[in-house]
């Protein structure tokens, strides 16, 4: 099975992507076109991102792209019922919010009751925890104060600070148990240093050059993180992406760059992960010229040579790149993101078999 619509009919078949998971394949299902994929929930049932026009999204093999509103949806809890994303306030400017259903957002404001937005920018989400609960994101008050943010219902939006005076700090991601917030911390450079917050202490992510790059993803209880740029000071060598874990601290990943990629500029982005590690999604990128990246058990793959090597031959037919691996579900079957596609940019899933047998 290949292309999108003998894949889709397996799924509604065999009761949508959970059930198709009995079977030992590989399936690639493409999305409708300007539909962009930037996480999954629900165990591969529910698809969250945006039109490439604009506006919220869910996604569902028995409903295909629903429109929620909003300027566009960046996570969802695990059961597939909270979406988080950002809306507009009744100003016009951007708001992180939260979305449960019908056409209203709840929005969350900022780091100040009375804050000042950023030209048209108050706050904005990037992600959220297991249940919904809590979400992390990046908050405005005026153009000089950008910080990472932490949300829930009983504190509001909480800044989490800068460990460098006049930067900004921005949180990605956070833990599926609500505790450890991933992002990053600007440098008097300008760079994004990798760093995580537990509670209300920074710390800097260390890697080969004393930092990395920013962190993009976390496990279930903060002990995994991922992320990119791992040695930033080695120029010379391969573009890396990076794990920490609690046990080993950082881990470089190297990837060769293909002979048919211009040389300079590509980022190796490890962008989210399964619960154990055992598969991370991410892409080769330099901007929108990117190339999706699987890793399996520490291995790397471009994932259109994986799945032309696993079923799929023609996996990607006709596109023009690959794009982005946005979102893993927990336990690692399922996969979505996005690329440039035939017509227009387009998203597509993809569902692993068992790890045993890949």
């Amino acid at each position: 099975m290949s292309r999108c619509a003998p894949a889709l009919a397996a799924l509604l078949l065999l009761g949508a992507a959970g059930a198709a998971r009995a079977a030992d394949q590989t399936l690639f299902i493409e999305l409708p076109p300007e539909t962009l994929p930037l996480a999954v929930g629900a165990n591969g049932s529910v698809v969250v991102g945006s039109f490439f026009s604009g506006g919220g999204l869910y996604w569902m093999p028995t409903v295909s792209s629903q429109a929620i509103g909003g300027t566009q949806a960046k996570a969802v809890s695990r059961d597939g019922k909270t979406i988080v994303g950002s809306a507009l306030d009744d100003g016009g400017f951007e708001n992180a919010a939260v979305w449960q259903g019908g056409r209203e957002w709840r929005l969350l404001g900022s780091i100040a009751s009375d804050a000042q937005p950023c030209d048209r920018l108050l706050s904005g989400t990037f992600g959220a925890n297991d249940d919904g609960s809590v979400v992390v994101g990046l908050a405005w008050n005026g153009c000089r104060i950008a910080r990472a943010f932490r949300w829930e219902e009983s504190t509001g939006v909480v800044d989490l600070g800068s460990s460098v005076a006049n930067r900004s700090s921005r949180a990605n991601a956070v833990s599926g148990d609500g505790r450890v917030v991933v992002g990053w911390q600007e440098a008097p450079t300008g760079f994004r240093q990798g760093a995580k917050w537990v509670g209300a202490a920074q710390e800097i992510i260390q890697g080969p050059s004393g930092f990395v790059g920013e962190a993009f993803a976390a496990n279930r209880d903060g002990s995994l993180i991922v992320g990119t740029n791992c040695d930033p000071l080695d120029a010379d060598g391969p573009a890396a992406a990076w794990t920490w874990t609690l046990a080993d601290g950082v881990r470089c990943f190297p990837v060769e760059r293909p002979s048919g990629l211009p040389a300079p500029f590509y980022q190796a982005l490890m962008l989210a992960t399964s619960d154990d590690g055992r598969v991370v999604g991410g892409a080769f990128s330099f901007g929108l010229e990117s190339e999706s990246l699987i890793w399996l058990d520490g291995q790397v793959h471009f994932l259109k040579d994986y799945l032309r090597r696993n079923g799929v031959p023609d996996a990607f037919e006709g596109w023009v790149n690959t794009g982005f691996v946005n979102g893993v579900t927990r336990d690692g079957r399922t996969l979505v993101g996005y690329g440039a596609g035939r017509r227009a940019f387009q998203g597509y899933m993809v569902v692993l078999p068992e790890l045993g047998s890949r």
